[in-house]
């Protein structure tokens, strides 16, 4: 089964800018150490249950020197074109009966495949992830991990206790040129039924949600000038944003503005609630929101 947004996928070509840069927004974030037979690296902040993770290739492994048409080669193609959030990661308690599901209802998609990582303390990480074929060319995967919750956030220092307050993701958001057909196509792939259109008067935009747990993956059509518009225009159809529920929006307003960062753009959200945007030019190429009480 599909139970929730399990992290996104920001990469940069700096991984220490990286680290800078979301350090100023307010998350504790930790270098992650290397990924076992990849050319890549990673940071990490680690909120309740899901995680942000900064993607980048390791200084010792130019893109010169990768294996065309690997995954590393088109990590480096798309740090080429400037970076930016690449991938929502959902996460399955049943990669291996998912994947059958996913078959079933006529989606191409690899088998599980094992992944590791190490640590810079020595904790070596192992999950199994399944990416859809190029027929499916959705920013989405699926992950299981293998590594127990509790000792997964063990591998930073402080998981969560973020400067910002933030506690977990609350959506993620891809921008899309036609909501409706999008939704048909994620409704096929996650297997759930579509959901009504509804007006997202932050980004601007018409979206459909998919429930997933406790997170939301949203497909969002720019209606007028604004976040979704900007995302779609700069950088094509893809994922712009993830939306974060924080203990105080004031607080996280406070340690913005103690690190230079200029006031984020508020707005009201459809469900009344105040929420609050960090642009793409502060945060490598993505939106981050944060939604919460004063």
């Amino acid at each position: 089964m599909l139970t929730r947004i399990d992290h996104v996928m920001i990469c940069v070509p700096d991984l220490r800018q990286g680290i800078e840069a979301y350090t100023r927004i307010g998350f504790n974030i930790y270098p992650g150490g290397a990924h076992t037979g990849r050319a890549t690296h990673n940071a990490i902040a680690f909120h309740q249950e899901d995680y942000l993770e900064l993607l980048s290739l390791r200084e010792d492994r130019p893109a010169a020197a990768l294996d065309p048409g690997s995954s590393d080669a088109r990590l480096a193609e798309f740090l080429a074109r400037g970076g930016g959030f690449r991938y929502i990661a959902v996460q399955s308690d049943d990669l291996a009966a998912d994947v059958a599901a996913l078959r079933r209802r006529g989606v191409e998609v690899s088998d599980a495949t094992e992944g590791a990582r190490r640590t810079p303390a020595g904790l070596e990480l192992r999950w199994i992830a399944a990416a859809l074929g190029p027929a499916e060319p959705l920013p989405i995967f699926f992950i299981q991990h293998l590594t127990p919750l509790d000792e997964r956030k063990r591998q930073v220092p402080r998981a969560g206790d973020h400067p910002n307050g933030v506690l977990r993701a609350e959506r993620v958001y891809v921008v899309v040129p036609d909501v409706a057909v999008a939704a048909e196509t994620y409704g096929r792939v996650l297997g759930m039924r579509v959901p009504r259109i509804q007006r997202g008067a932050v980004i601007k935009a018409d979206m459909a949600v998919f429930d997933l747990g406790p997170t939301g993956l949203t497909v969002a059509q720019p209606v007028e000038p604004g976040p979704a518009a900007e995302a779609l225009g700069r950088r094509g159809p893809g994922p712009f944003q993830v939306l974060y529920r924080t203990r105080s929006m004031d607080a996280a307003a406070r340690f913005l503005a103690s690190h230079g960062l200029p006031p984020p753009t508020r707005g009201v959200r459809n469900t009344g609630e105040q929420a609050m945007l960090v642009g793409p030019e502060h945060a490598c190429g993505a939106y981050i929101g944060f939604v919460g009480p004063a």
